[in-house]
């Protein structure tokens, strides 16, 4: 091998070795601070949506496509609705990690679980009550071709939706604060396919969906000869009763502008249906999530502008610092120029960093005091022997110190070191020349004795 490519790599194992702990001690603190902030998110998460071919089965499917360009594998969970979904969100053995939840689910569940068990992501979009009926129900038993009011469903056969979904709840409330006794009324619990059968069959005379209008259904009844919607006049009365209700308006011909239909503006009320994930959902999941419903949820449509949503406002539940985040800053910066992985990498530890790069400059400040003790030590070790040697001198005969200097002199000749150590080493040399010449200036002196 060449000498100065082995010297090369001699200088460059020393400074391995004595930077060796310096290093080792950073990688430790690397390895905690990612085990400590997790920032590798899951490639899997179950998404609790509702029932095939409503609003949030629909949500559901483009937030899967979404989140697959990401690389995140998003498990629909088909259930029947929003109080479903809550149960899930607050079973620890459900698996469930986020779901669609409506404005006014959670106000049972507040005496049964903590608050602090779920966080927000926002509120999404408008969800009307719709009050769907037979137009051949209100003339057999109205005398009346519209339905006018609450109370005059006295008698009806009203699907109220199914057990899990949020209408029921929501019927409920609406029919005491018109203070309707629910006995005089048929309250049937199918679910919402059956139940659209049934109505078009004339087996019940009404049905109740809470839904959002991408729901297939309610498009689909919407255009349906025969079936009427309610429309809700006191729409504004029933936001000021309930504060998770707000009054929306169906415009005139928004469902077909040729066929103009409606024919007239219908006033609906409307909760607001929101994302929640269970408190230990990953940060870059929320993260993702959040971005995701930017994306699907803010164009303009039925009863929002553009931009109204997602918004962290009319949230239930407390809203979760990533999505806080997202709403007042916006995306991380470094997603504009990184891929997702490696900007959600160092943007969660971007901190740890900083306080690994504090603790680590101090101790950096002893390595080349450290490399500089091991390359001189190389050289220095000799002169004990050296030392030794001209002690010695006067003492044992000069021929065998001559034979011990010529060993230490043929030692020193295979010590290497970087060049700008090497006025030590030829210091060494000369130093071992002038015992010699001591030593041998000596020696007839010696013999005459």
């Amino acid at each position: 091998m060449p000498k100065i490519l082995r010297h090369t790599l001699l200088s460059a194992r020393d400074l391995l070795v004595t930077a060796g702990p310096f290093l080792v001690i950073a990688l430790l603190l690397l390895v905690i601070a990612y085990f400590a902030l997790d920032p590798t998110p899951p490639t899997k998460v179950v998404l609790a949506t509702g029932p095939d071919q409503g609003a949030y089965s629909e949500f559901g499917k483009r937030y899967a496509a979404a989140l697959k360009q990401r690389g995140i594998t998003v498990e629909l969970r088909a259930t029947q609705g929003a109080a479903e979904n809550l149960r899930l969100l607050l079973d620890p053995a459900s698996g469930v990690d986020l779901a669609f939840l409506q404005g006014g689910a959670g106000e049972k569940a507040r005496s049964q679980a903590d608050a602090d068990a779920l966080t927000s992501l926002g509120s999404l979009f408008y969800e009307p009550v719709w009050l769907f009926y037979r137009e051949e129900s209100a003339q057999r038993l109205l005398k009346n071709e519209s339905l006018t009011s609450l109370a005059q469903l006295a008698g009806w056969k009203v699907n109220i939706g199914a057990r899990g979904s949020g209408a029921p709840n929501l019927m409920r409330k609406m029919l005491e604060a018109n203070r309707i006794d629910a006995a005089s009324i048929t309250l049937l619990r199918l679910e919402q396919t059956p139940a659209v059968v049934s109505l078009l069959g004339g087996e019940i005379d009404a049905l109740v969906f809470a839904s959002a209008p991408e729901s297939l259904m309610v498009q689909m009844l919407l255009q349906t000869p025969g079936i009427k919607l309610f429309n809700f006049a006191q729409a504004d009365a029933y936001s000021r009763r309930f504060p998770f209700m707000s009054p929306v308006t169906l415009p005139r011909g928004v469902v077909d502008l040729a066929s103009d239909m409606p024919p007239a503006d219908v006033h609906l009320v409307a909760p607001t249906a929101a994302l929640a994930s269970k408190i230990g959902t990953h940060p870059a999941l929320v993260q993702l999530f959040v971005q995701a419903a930017q994306a699907i949820h803010s164009e303009a449509g039925w009863f929002q502008r553009k931009g109204e949503f997602p918004s962290a406002k009319n949230t239930e539940w407390p809203l979760s610092k990533e999505a806080e985040r997202f709403y007042r800053n916006g995306p991380p910066l470094l997603q504009h120029y990184l891929p997702f992985w490696f900007a959600n990498l160092v943007d969660r530890m971007w901190v740890a960093l900083v306080s690994i790069i504090a603790i680590l400059i101090p101790l950096s400040r002893v390595v080349p005091p450290l490399y500089q003790f091991r390359i001189r030590s190389r050289v220095f070790r000799w002169y004990a022997q050296l030392r030794e040697v001209e002690n010695a001198h006067g003492e044992r005969p000069a021929e065998e110190l001559v034979k011990r200097l010529d060993a230490i002199e043929a030692r020193v000749e295979n010590v290497t070191v970087p060049l700008s150590y090497a006025d030590e080493l030829y210091a060494l040399r000369s130093h071992i020349n002038l015992v010699r010449r001591r030593l041998l200036s000596a020696t007839p002196q010696e013999s005459q004795t």
